[in-house]
């Protein structure tokens, strides 16, 4: 929680100096994403290796969740803070006891749960950035930083156990923008990197929408390979789906 507030705090500075000299757009984006599991899970405590239980075998469902985008246009530069939540919940019946996080759960009826808080904040230098012509072009370099914030539980009639975990990871990227004046652009980002036991692979493409110049609509679609492995917690899989909402900018 420290770390959410440090980082958001060098953002809001960020974004107050940057207003004091600039008059280039600020966007806020809300929008709704369904995005789908698969991939594997495990909680390890007391000396214990948890069981690798892989969405199949949870029945996890889709995550439908708000998300939330506020960035900052200024010059060559793009700063940007994101937030998006993930939710799955899931019920299946066990054909063999397993091990989470320390206990051990025999066969038989299960709920389960993975839920992660994602916050992406990202700056972008365009080395092109031809954003005065009717027709636009930017291309640039991305760094970015995701904290993540995971919680797994599995739960039975007899038992229930929650494991946490919380991962800071950097990537660099690239992020790109072809559009017709305001009306209609397409854009693009991929990010990654893989350190000790973590990796994130962020790539997202996007359509947007703008009828008149402050207000649009927009749509895309994300794919997220992560591998977050701390505090006894394994999460590692791919999260996909496609996403929508609107957005509004000055």
């Amino acid at each position: 929680m420290h770390s959410i507030k440090f980082y958001l705090a060098i953002l809001f500075i960020c974004f107050e100096a940057f207003s004091a000299h600039a008059d280039e757009a600020i966007s806020v984006k809300l929008g709704y994403a369904s995005l789908t599991a698969a991939g594997n899970v495990s909680a390890t405590a007391l000396g214990i290796t948890g069981t690798t239980l892989s969405d199949a075998t949870l029945g996890l469902k889709r995550s439908n969740n708000v998300t939330a985008e506020a960035a900052l246009q200024y010059g060559d530069g793009r700063l940007s803070v994101a937030y998006l939540p993930l939710k799955f919940s899931g019920s299946s019946t066990l054909t063999a006891p397993v091990n989470f996080n320390g206990l051990l759960f025999a066969a038989g009826p299960v709920t389960s749960k993975l839920k992660a808080d994602i916050y992406d904040i990202g700056y972008t230098y365009y080395l092109v950035n031809m954003d005065d012509l009717p027709s636009r072009l930017q291309l640039g370099i991305e760094v970015a930083l995701k904290y993540i914030r995971a919680d797994t539980t599995l739960a039975s009639t007899a038992l229930s156990q929650t494991s946490s975990a919380t991962v800071s990871v950097p990537t660099i990227g690239a992020r790109g923008r072809v559009a017709l004046a305001d009306f209609i652009g397409i854009s693009g980002r991929v990010g990654y990197i893989g350190y000790a036991k973590n990796r994130f692979l962020d790539v997202d493409a996007q359509i947007e929408f703008s009828p008149i110049p402050t207000l649009g609509i927009y749509g895309g679609y994300r794919y997220m390979d992560v591998k977050v492995d701390s505090s006894g917690v394994l999460i590692d899989a791919k999260f996909t789906g496609p996403y929508a909402g609107a957005f509004f900018r000055f």
